[in-house]
């Protein structure tokens, strides 16, 4: 019968787990110097050697040359502790034997002496799974323990594991395995098993292992089976569902040239080709952190999980966007996986949370426009201006400097009106303007509305602004008056007094302000006073 890598390759000594030194290093000095614990804890994230290792110190101990640092695997012991049949080392499921009952049997175990061996050896997998009543019964064995007693238990939730446990165990943390540590491994298992692989789908095997060595060699397995002896770079990426590096450079294009198009065909692509959309945001959101962590700490760092194509590759795009850039790119994309999660239309999310991004690659820091108050208005960020198809633009014609002339007042403004707003087909104001008397006083509109019509146009205040800024060729605060008192017996309530509104409106700061966004003062409020 086949026997799967992950099994084929099982580390039989300390010397061939991948990585955890520290373990491995503590382990081998403990047995040397005969300062051997009765309980430890091995944590950490799966595949990382947990349940290898404490299989191996069980090794060590009852090895016929031992204790030794160095079992020999060939031994009779070491094959049965190997093959899961040493009477001597009991290997025990937490996850199917968690209650109290089952850890009353064990700690009756405890009491007799081993079999044959030296020391007898519980490993307990899962041993987070453990109910607090098992625990409690397990408590006395482990404060008091037989002398030929050892106990190993392996967890990925350490902090599940009661305080009172953790106390009277010698706690490893096992750590994820580094990519290039993981991608020398899986060179030698394909030698060894006469595959040829590109050094990309070894990249790709490794990164789809997430520090994990079990999973790799599965992924492994599941390569060999697809491809054969030979496995290359693409075809290994498409099986995993990673991004290409190509599909990467296509959507950072797409942020810095503002191309809507070409993002949406990134989108369309990726369900062409039946792709999950979410693992699709995920292994984007991992890339764009790359990118993040390389643009603050440098393209060679080890905090980064990425091969030697894909660090070249972001070396050319990390000078093109800032640090805020990146940040703001990440955040986007977290909060648009997590949106994935359960959402029912996930093509439409997912364009539209790509389509953020490309908005908010156009977006200028805060910092350049306020320090170009009172100069010039600020350019649009470099970025936006390179590449094949310029950055549209985001609103209307800016308006005029407010040290422009201004334009008198003139028959013909309320015409003027209607025609810019019939061209949006907006009947109902073209029809409250028509009934309604328009004059401009330096910079106010005054409109006189008909009663009935006066909810209409207040509604659709926006419309109205933005046609007097085309009309006038500047922004004007707009007052509604009605039967010859001002609309609600004063000014509207979105217009101040004219006095403090026309001092707000002719100070420079504010003045630079407006020309950076275009729009309206909405509220004046008089901080000096009355009559100041």
């Amino acid at each position: 019968m086949y026997q799967v890598i992950a099994r084929k390759y099982r580390p039989q000594t300390f010397q061939e787990v991948i990585g955890q030194a520290h373990v491995k290093r503590t382990l081998r000095n403990a047995i040397s110097q005969d300062r051997l614990a009765h309980a430890y804890i091995f944590s950490g994230p799966r595949g990382t050697g947990k349940t290898t290792t404490a299989r191996i110190l069980a090794m060590a101990l009852n090895c016929e040359n031992g204790p030794t640092q160095d079992p020999d695997p060939s031994t009779p012991v070491c094959l049965e502790i190997a093959a899961g049949s040493a009477l001597d080392v009991i290997e025990i499921d937490a996850a199917s034997n968690r209650g109290i009952d089952s850890m009353r049997q064990l700690r009756e175990s405890v009491q007799f002496r081993p079999v044959r061996d030296r020391y007898k050896v519980f490993i307990i997998d899962e041993a987070h799974q453990i109910t607090p009543d098992a625990f409690n019964a397990l408590l006395k064995t482990l404060e008091e323990p037989p002398e030929w007693m050892v106990f190993v238990l392996c967890t990925t939730e350490p902090q599940a594991i009661p305080a009172t446990i953790l106390s009277r165990c010698q706690h490893f943390a096992f750590q994820a395995v580094r990519l290039d540590d993981l991608v020398a491994h899986l060179r030698r298992i394909c030698e060894s098993e006469g595959v040829t692989a590109e050094e990309g789908a070894l990249t790709a095997l490794a990164l789809a292992g997430d520090g994990s060595v079990r999973d790799a060699l599965s992924t492994l397995d599941q390569a060999i089976a697809a491809f054969g002896q030979r496995l290359e770079a693409g075809p290994v990426r498409d099986l995993l569902g990673a991004i290409p590096s190509e599909s990467a450079g296509r959507i950072l294009g797409a942020i810095r040239d503002a191309d809507h198009a070409s993002m949406l065909g990134v989108v369309d692509e990726l369900f062409q080709e039946g792709r999950h959309p979410q693992h699709f945001c995920g292994e984007l959101a991992r890339h764009f952190r790359n990118l993040l962590v390389m643009k603050l700490a440098g393209t060679d760092t080890r905090l980064v999980s990425a091969g030697a194509r894909e660090r070249e590759a972001a070396s050319a795009w990390i000078e093109q966007f800032s640090e805020d850039d990146l940040t703001r790119f990440l955040n986007l994309l977290l909060a648009l996986y997590t949106d994935l999660q359960d959402c029912t239309h996930q093509r439409f999310r997912l364009e539209v949370g790509l389509l953020k991004l490309v908005h908010a690659g156009r977006l200028a820091p805060i910092e350049e426009i306020l320090g170009g108050l009172g100069n010039k208005p600020v350019a649009a960020p470099a970025r936006a201006q390179t590449g094949p198809k310029p950055a549209p633009t985001a609103s209307p014609a800016r308006p005029k400097p407010a040290a422009a002339p201004e334009k008198p007042a003139r028959s013909g403004l309320r015409e003027q009106l209607v025609d810019q707003i019939s061209e949006s087909g907006n009947k109902s104001m073209v029809e409250a303007l028509r009934a309604s008397s328009v004059t401009l006083e330096g910079g106010t509109l005054r409109l006189r509305v008909r009663h009935d019509f006066l909810p209409i146009v207040r509604l659709q205040r926006p419309v109205l602004d933005a046609a007097a800024l085309a009309v006038t060729g500047k922004m004007v605060s707009v007052r509604f008056e009605t039967d010859g008192e001002p609309a609600g017996g004063g000014a509207h309530p979105e217009v101040a007094p004219n006095a403090a509104r026309a001092r707000a409106e002719a100070n420079p700061a504010v003045q630079a302000i407006t020309r950076q966004f275009p729009g309206r003062v909405g509220e004046v409020v008089d901080l000096r006073g009355k009559g100041s």
